[in-house]
């Protein structure tokens, strides 16, 4: 359960791994800088528990990577400064307390320290928002920007974590899981049912499908098959793409959800397998990277420099 003010108590907290002695350690992680503002989740969909538990887990990773990052999830469908049921804050009000918060905290170091103090509080935004979305749906984005301008908070919202290289890699966890494709390809390991076609599944309209076309040629190289992005949300789009793998000499295809999952009813992707005569990965999830990406995604706005080892690559 989660609440304006972090995590709720009593879910368990990713803490950072002790550093390990010897030359090869592992760096030492890198610490949120005073004066930091909050990373804010922005969770699109209808809240759930299962829904809590993915952003919480995605936001632990973020933390164990950031020791003292102050991480907060905020609901982008959530009535209006309202509260979904227990534990569902909506967007808007979580931004408005952070707000509030930054302004307290700067007029005491203004008080205890002078101008010099409360600079460290003035030069970033109040929150930086960070949608919970592999590609760009300009229909959640502008209901978040919504919330941003309700909330009276001067907030900077970050575009969607994708394309990027790490959701191709987490797609192929995905379908490899699902029997879909060979789960390492330096071992040339085969599985019986691989795909030889897969239609990678997005939602937000043409913007998304060119994105996720963008991931889809990154998931292309580590699959060697051809993909082919399309719309959940057009009708016959999914089909339409399987169409055209088989025309191309693809037999076995594979529906990939180009999706964390909670911005989408998960019966519209079995439907659309369905429709196209194949088999379905399960969505993203709270694969592990993505929680290092919607870190990567929060440093890069305020140009905060992570270690190699935390970092993630460009692919903008």
């Amino acid at each position: 359960m989660s609440s304006p003010t972090g995590p709720t108590p009593g879910l368990p907290v990713r803490m950072p791994r002790p550093r390990q002695p010897g030359r090869h350690r592992r760096p030492e992680p890198a610490a949120a800088p005073a004066g930091a503002p909050p990373l804010v989740l922005a969770v699109p969909g209808t809240p759930d528990i299962t829904t809590r538990r993915l952003a919480e887990e995605l936001l632990s990773i973020a933390r164990s990577e950031l020791p003292g990052l102050d991480a907060r999830i905020g609901y982008v469908d959530v009535t209006e400064g309202g509260d979904a049921g227990d534990g569902f804050p909506a967007l808007d009000a979580v931004l408005g307390h952070a707000s509030a918060q930054r302004a307290a905290r700067m007029a005491e170091a203004e008080a205890a320290e002078g101008p010099e103090g409360a600079a460290v509080w003035a030069q970033a935004p109040d929150a930086v928002v960070v949608p919970l979305l592999a590609g760009p749906d300009s229909a959640v984005v502008r209901r978040i920007r919504q919330a941003v301008m309700s909330s009276g908070s001067a907030s900077e919202l970050t575009d969607a974590l994708g394309p990027h290289p790490l959701l191709a890699e987490a797609l192929h966890v995905r379908l490899s899981e699902a029997g879909l494709a060979r789960a390492d390809r330096a071992r040339l390991f085969t599985v019986a049912t691989a795909a030889d076609g897969i239609v990678l599944a997005t939602v937000g309209g043409e913007e998304a499908v060119q994105s996720a076309g963008i991931t889809g040629m990154l998931l292309s190289a580590r699959l060697a098959v051809p993909v082919l992005a399309a719309a959940l949300d057009e009708d016959g789009a999914v089909a339409r793409a399987a169409d055209q793998l088989r025309g191309s000499g693809s037999r076995n295809l594979a529906l990939a959800p180009c999706l964390i999952g909670p911005e989408v009813d998960e019966t519209l992707t079995a439907m659309a397998a369905k429709e196209a005569g194949c088999a379905a990965a399960e969505p993203l999830g709270e694969y592990p990277s993505l929680g290092k990406l919607v870190l990567a995604t929060y440093a890069a706005a305020l140009g905060i420099t992570l270690p190699a080892a935390q970092g993630t690559p460009a692919a903008r």
